[in-house]
């Protein structure tokens, strides 16, 4: 028997954390914050319903932060196993956790000094010396290689695009194949391979973000020629809140392309994101993991301008030419996009793109809906700026496209779970499943443990 805990990523999209018991070992499949949603976020602050001192092992499928983000609270907890990764997921979940600890620090100290927090005194989530106690226990597998975790256990990463890193896990636990698909990226993506299939799966956990939607028709080329030559005529800023991790690069590449192409003229680009920054610097240490030539990636960087401190943030916003700012982060969560935001968002002739998915409870989501205020580090900022939204970006495969992931797997699974994704994705994605293939499709409950007897 495998118990299998939902403990993330179950009934909405963040949060992603999966923890299986069995009789040699326990282990944890990614280890993610929640985002979005308050009561989710509250959720962080909660210790986990399980055995953290129990936990082994955890394998992470990818560095983004609702897959990794939870690590140094789960070592805080307790657990002494490894956390193991791909080298680049590693690399980026170093990125990633440092400057999440940063950011949860000045967050505090912002609250505390405006008073605009119920908490006396406000704490981080978590601090610097949490994260580097969590990347003290990284070890790094390569691709497609099993590794014997036990007598009956074993496991292997293999690649399915999405980000630099990023893989699907298989899972074998005494002759039965688990596999955790982690987010599926896309077959045409500007910078990464198409994903490899899995073949065999008894037990399916299948990621359901877009498990509702088609993406639309790759115009993406057509929308940002728009929008940057309605910034030029209207002597505006364009806006863009962006994932550090792979949206950031494709960003910086469709412009280098369409300014190559004189498709558009010579505009400032500002890429204003530490952590982006610091991911820039994965993809030439990893050239194996991406389509980019060591040309064209300095070519593709030497084409914008690299923001490297808060001070020239500020030269930024006073700068008075028309000008497009890439900024963290993608849901408008955090980040430097917020300093943009409160300068700028109140301003008819500012144009704000959001690339991707937006979860609830996002201000992304609420730029998304047409909110007329933003809440910014405790105070409302109204919205004038013009919001577009361009999908086609998504690093996250659509239904037909994780229809067609699916499609490779030899034998009728026995169970098949729907994870990561909102409730209306999740149910027309189940629905189609059924009607396709006719397997037998469950959409667990945030929390709930399913018993898994073969």
């Amino acid at each position: 028997m495998v118990k299998v805990h939902f403990l993330g990523a179950s009934g909405t999209v963040t949060g992603s954390k999966f923890y299986l018991e069995s009789s040699e070992k326990n282990i944890l499949i990614d280890c993610g914050l929640f985002q979005g949603r308050k009561d989710l976020r509250i959720s962080n602050w909660k210790p986990l319903p399980v055995s953290v001192s129990s936990i082994d092992i955890v394998l992470l499928t990818h560095g983004h932060l609702d897959h990794t983000g939870y690590l140094p609270r789960l070592v805080k907890a307790g657990f002494k196993g490894i956390i193991v990764g791909t080298a680049p997921t590693l690399a980026i979940a170093r990125i990633i956790l440092l400057d999440s600890a940063k950011i949860n620090e000045e967050e505090a100290e912002i609250a505390n000094r405006e008073g605009y927090s119920k908490h006396k005194p406000a704490l981080p989530l978590y601090n610097l010396h949490d994260a580097e106690n969590a990347i003290d226990l990284f070890r790094a597998e390569e691709l497609n290689h099993w590794v014997q975790l036990s007598e009956n256990i074993r496991y292997r990463f293999r690649y399915n695009g999405h980000i630099i890193g990023s893989t699907f896990i298989e899972l074998e636990i005494s002759g039965k194949c688990f596999v955790f698909s982690g987010d599926v990226g896309r077959p045409d993506d500007f910078l990464l391979d198409p994903p490899v299939k899995p073949d065999w799966a008894d037990f399916l956990f299948v990621e359901s973000t877009y498990g509702n939607k088609l993406h639309p028709p790759d115009k993406v080329e057509d929308r940002l020629i728009s929008l940057v030559n309605k910034t030029l005529y209207e002597r505006g800023n364009l806006l863009i809140p962006s994932f550090a991790v792979e949206r950031l690069q494709s960003l910086m590449y469709l412009f280098w392309k369409l300014y190559k192409k004189n498709k558009i003229p010579n505009i400032p680009i500002f890429i204003d994101s530490p952590m982006g920054n610091n991911v820039l610097a994965i993809f030439e240490r990893f050239p194996d993991w991406h389509k980019l030539s060591s040309k064209e990636y300095s070519a593709m960087c030497g084409h914008v301008n690299i923001i490297d401190s808060y001070r020239q943030t500020w030269e930024t916003i006073d700068d008075p030419r028309p000008k497009i700012v890439i900024a963290g982060s993608g849901m408008v969560t955090g980040g430097r996009i917020l300093t943009y935001l409160q300068q700028m968002v109140d301003i008819p002739n500012t144009n704000i793109l959001l690339v991707g998915y937006m979860a609830e409870g996002t201000r992304g989501r609420a730029l998304l809906e047409e909110a007329k205020e933003l809440k910014i580090f405790g105070k409302y900022y109204d919205v004038k700026a013009s919001v577009y939204h361009e999908e086609s970006l998504s690093a996250h495969s659509d239904q037909k496209e994780l229809l067609d992931w699916i499609a490779s797997i030899k034998n009728i699974p026995e169970r098949v779970f729907l994870i990561h994704g909102e409730q209306e994705a999740l149910d027309e994605f189940k629905y189609k499943i059924e009607e396709i293939y006719k397997w037998n499709v469950q959409i667990p409950e945030l929390f709930e443990t399913v018993e898994l007897i073969f």
